[in-house]
């Protein structure tokens, strides 16, 4: 009889790495931390603007996006099950988004992000990060420029919770508590990433946190934490303290419904067949089971007797 997978033990673990969403997960990190860092090595004549390279990033960002989710299900043996679970995810994590209105960084959508990062691991995590925030944009009409940095900030940001460590084993408080200190500090680093993203356009302004083109790289990293520190701490505090409360809150009760959701679809879920046996008390090897009666002898080495 078959049987294994997660339903078995109760276990749940998060959806590994294979080597091609290793890679395809690597060629999409290179292609975005290009796309956020260029105007740092550009020269003050080159015509910095994220509006015209936008469209280029979110037209190369959809088919890596589609590679990543091919790659996932080709190394760990998922099925439809699997898409359709993130598809439920990303369309929750879209309708929380306009319940903060991102007033003062109050987004409740991050800490859902974390728990289905640790659930879902990396690959799917950063699949689900990037498809949310698109949804989400196109649910609050936040369409422009920006939109395919802030897929790629999501898309790291649940990646970085299933690559935490102890998926299999870490549990209850403890789990809790460092998924609440990854949620703070990963909440920081996507307002640093996206005003990385937005500081350029302010480029050649006369002002001491201002991005001066042609500088040398250490000068406007120095005006860029400025600036950071000047007009975004206080958004990026109020993002790191929803998704802790949050977290630290009901993230006990989200982490089971997730894991119990992915227990039932079988994500992981590894066939290991028992003999069976005849009516005669003889074990059969390579035994089919029949779902109108007993087990009958499958073809092969099975033998029956007579």
């Amino acid at each position: 009889m078959a049987h294994g997978g997660p339903g078995a033990g109760g276990a749940v673990r998060a959806i590994g790495l294979g080597p091609r969403s290793v890679a395809a997960l690597v060629l999409i990190t290179v292609i975005g931390v290009f796309a956020f860092g260029w105007p740092l090595l550009a020269d003050s004549a080159s015509g910095l603007a994220h509006s015209q390279d936008a469209p280029w990033l979110f037209a190369a960002l959809l088919p890596l996006l589609v590679a990543v989710v091919v790659a996932t299900i080709a190394d760990a043996g998922l099925d439809a099950k699997a898409v359709a679970m993130l598809g439920v995810l990303a369309a929750v994590g879209a309708a929380l988004r306009p319940l903060g209105a991102g007033t003062a960084g109050l987004e409740p959508m991050f800490f859902l992000m974390v728990l289905s990062g640790r659930v879902l691991g990396p690959g799917f995590g950063f699949v689900l990060g990037s498809v949310t925030m698109f949804a989400s944009a196109l649910l609050t009409g936040g369409v422009g420029p920006w939109m395919p940095f802030q897929m790629l900030a999501m898309g790291w940001f649940t990646m970085g919770a299933g690559l935490l460590p102890g998926a299999r084993r870490l549990r209850g408080r403890a789990e809790l508590l460092m998924l609440a200190g990854y949620g703070c500090a990963a909440a920081f680093a996507y307002g640093t990433v996206m005003n990385l993203q937005g500081w350029t356009y302010i480029g050649g302004l006369s002002t001491g946190i201002s991005f001066h083109p042609g500088d040398a790289v250490g000068a406007n990293l120095t005006r860029f934490f400025a600036y950071c520190a000047a007009t975004s701490l206080g958004w990026d505090l109020g993002r790191a303290a929803v998704t802790v409360v949050l977290t630290l809150i009901v993230g006990s009760t989200v982490l089971k419904a997730l894991r119990r959701a992915t227990r039932r679809a079988a994500f992981d879920a590894e066939p290991a067949f028992e003999a069976a046996t005849v009516p005669g008390g003889q074990a059969v090897s390579g035994a089919e089971p029949d779902r109108n009666g007993p087990a009958r002898p499958g073809t092969g080495s099975a033998t029956a007797a007579e």
